[in-house]
């Protein structure tokens, strides 16, 4: 803890805003900046949720195809979505690390990985709840199920190779292979209902439509996805404060 809020205290004060967020990229910085701001993320993502359970599940009327057991959507939508994107991003930081030597980026790709590793697993859970009622089955071999699960092994394999690695600089090197060689796995979910005759339904949000729910529902999800990304960010940047006091105490060794 000393040799981490020490190198903080000696940074020099930020300049410009831009200045701000490049010193951002060293990680007593860092340290300091996440201590300040997880409280809040923490805060804004149990109002999120609160809200948006108040709406998906009290307000948003029931649905006339499917009945009360579409509301599960409010929370596997939103955590599918959050599966994808915190993989992308951190196979970004694992890349950035790996190719530019970043001393953070490894560390907030590994911060990462356990929650999106917890949004996969909900996403298969819900997916399957829902599933039970509407197709009859609790697991089907579909293409976006199937790809999905494999999504939540790439997680896994990434923790446990980082983990069983003893040096940390070959330990990231090799987590960034194993992130950066899924990534092909994200865009065959997403378009997996477009490329292949699967049992899931077509999104129900697109960039070049209307959405096809009620504005009421839409709220709901899109306030869920919001708690979701603020639940991420807090407990990332604790995770990644972490991170940052055992590597400190790593190479003070």
């Amino acid at each position: 803890m000393s040799s981490v809020t020490s190198d903080a205290s000696s940074t020099p004060a930020a300049g410009t805003g831009s200045r701000k967020w490049r010193q951002l990229s060293s990680p007593p910085v860092f340290y300091d900046w996440a201590g300040r701001v997880w409280p809040w993320m923490a805060v804004l993502a149990t109002v999120l949720a609160v809200a948006g359970l108040w709406v998906g599940f009290g307000l948003a009327p029931t649905d006339h195809q499917q009945g009360e057991v579409y509301r599960i959507i409010f929370l596997h939508v939103p955590a599918a979505w959050m599966s994808m994107f915190i993989y992308l991003v951190a196979a970004v930081h694992a890349a950035l690390g790996l190719v530019y030597g970043s001393r953070l980026s490894p560390l907030l790709a590994r911060a990462l990985a356990p929650t999106g590793a917890l949004f996969t697993a909900i996403a298969l859970w819900t997916g399957a709840a829902w599933g039970k009622p509407t197709w009859g089955a609790w697991w089907v071999w579909d293409a976006r199920l199937t790809s999905e699960l494999i999504l939540l092994f790439l997680y896994l394999g990434y923790m446990a190779m980082v983990s069983a690695i003893e040096d940390s600089r070959r330990a990231d090197g090799a987590g960034a292979i194993v992130l950066l060689a899924g990534v092909v796995n994200i865009p065959i979910i997403y378009f997996s209902v477009q490329w292949w005759s699967t049992l899931h339904q077509g999104a129900s949000i697109r960039m070049d439509a209307a959405p096809s729910m009620t504005h009421t529902m839409l709220a709901g999800m899109l306030l869920m996805t919001l708690a979701c990304w603020a639940y991420t960010l807090a407990v990332a940047l604790v995770r990644a404060r972490c991170l940052i006091l055992e590597r400190a105490r790593e190479e003070t060794l």
